[in-house]
């Protein structure tokens, strides 16, 4: 009974290197996919938050005093609402002193 040994040839060496690069490189773009979204999802929760705080500091103002503020300043002064004036700009439209004034937060690119 004999044992029968194989040898690589060169062109499967090869072969055998080159999946390991290319399964290597699909694994990092799957990597980088998924940072991006992640990335992306973090963009898009970080305006709905400031926009939420806004629309919130402006209701309870309205519970407090009977009408909306006029301004976003005072929304910022007096509940300490940071805005990053690097990333968003906030729409605030007052139409009525009774009426939930129109809140839009823009990111900036």
């Amino acid at each position: 009974m004999g044992v029968t040994v194989f040898k690589k040839g060169f062109f499967s060496s090869i072969f055998s290197g080159a999946r390991v690069v290319v399964f290597t490189i699909a694994v990092l773009v799957v990597i980088l996919i998924g940072i991006s979204q992640a990335a992306e999802a973090n963009r898009a929760e970080g305006m709905r938050l400031l926009e939420e705080a806004i629309v919130r500091a402006a209701v309870h103002s309205y519970a407090v005093h009977g009408y909306f503020p006029e301004s976003l300043d005072y929304i910022v002064d007096t509940f300490g609402i940071h805005i990053d004036t690097t990333r968003f700009v906030v729409h605030y439209e007052v139409f009525a002193a009774n009426i939930l004034p129109d809140i839009r937060v823009f990111e900036l690119r």
